[in-house]
């Protein structure tokens, strides 16, 4: 027999096994479009479910991933035993051996914040809206998915963050809790009556609005500064209400307002740059002592 008589037999041969195998791939053809619309009809009835339910937006999100994803898997492999005589989930299984190993190194970053997402859309902290800070990034959480989460800067910058960042990392959520606590140094000058500097602040402090009346404001002398006795001035303040920087502004204005109609004055260092002629050491030639 021929080198082309054989060729010949294994072209047909391979043409007869294509056809053959036609069939069975318009059936996994058929179970993928099968598995797209369950899978759509049965993230609506996720949908459904958790919404009726106080379930947090970013656990649902969670629910609606996973329910999707194991409908695709089971799909996937539905069609590929159709399309494929002779193969098993155990089979694939087995056959992935090092290739597994190989494709875990390889995805390594992948995973890890895909794991990390999920532990960060199970954990009951940091939700959807809630304002953060971490590695010097200070924003709204905007979304969470399995991969990144989405921080909206206060500045209106999006920036997207590895969930393995938010995991491994201390995260300050400045919106946990109702209220917040806030600061500002004052200083007075040094022959002033610090009883009656206190009192003035506290009253100052009394007639912000935005401050939270049912916490106390703590106004204590601090520390000896360089040209000052400072003030350390505390307070309460909705967190999420409005900007915690507005409040500031407003308490600055109402301590200023209050200490300039007490007639206690605010001092500023003095910087010596200011007064070049003051510094300036005339230069008087030495005299000769035979003179």
């Amino acid at each position: 027999m021929s080198y082309i008589t054989i060729l010949e037999n294994q072209i047909t041969a391979m043409w007869e096994g294509a056809i053959a195998v036609l069939p069975n791939l318009a059936i996994a053809v058929v179970v993928v479009i099968l598995t797209w619309i369950v899978a759509k009809f049965a993230v609506r009835l996720a949908n459904k479910a958790t919404g009726k339910s106080s379930m947090r937006e970013d656990l649902r999100q969670l629910v609606e991933t996973f329910v999707r994803l194991a409908i695709w898997i089971a799909g996937i492999i539905l069609a590929l035993v159709v399309a494929i005589p002779g193969f098993t989930p155990a089979g694939l299984i087995a056959g992935l051996g090092i290739g597994a190993l190989a494709i875990g190194f390889a995805f390594q970053d992948i995973f890890e914040n895909f794991l990390a997402g999920v532990l960060i859309m199970l954990r009951e902290k940091m939700r959807i809206g809630d304002l953060i800070e971490v590695e010097g990034v200070l924003g709204k959480v905007e979304k969470i998915t399995l991969r990144e989460t989405y921080v909206r800067q206060l500045s209106n910058e999006l920036t997207i963050m590895p969930n393995s960042m938010l995991f491994k990392n201390a995260v300050k959520i400045l919106t946990d809790d109702e209220v917040r606590r806030n600061e500002v140094i004052v200083g007075v000058a040094y022959d002033t009556d610090l009883e009656l500097a206190q009192k003035v602040i506290g009253e100052a402090m009394d007639t912000v609005d935005a401050i939270v009346k049912d916490r106390p404001v703590v106004v204590y002398a601090q520390e000896f500064g360089g040209s000052s006795i400072d003030f350390l001035v505390q307070w309460y303040a909705q967190s999420a209400a409005r900007d915690l920087r507005q409040t500031k502004s407003e308490a600055i204005k109402a301590i200023k307002k209050g200490l300039d109609a007490a007639g206690i004055d605010i001092p500023f260092p003095i910087r010596t740059n200011y007064f070049p002629e003051a510094l300036r050491i005339e230069q008087v030639p030495a005299q000769n002592s035979a003179d």
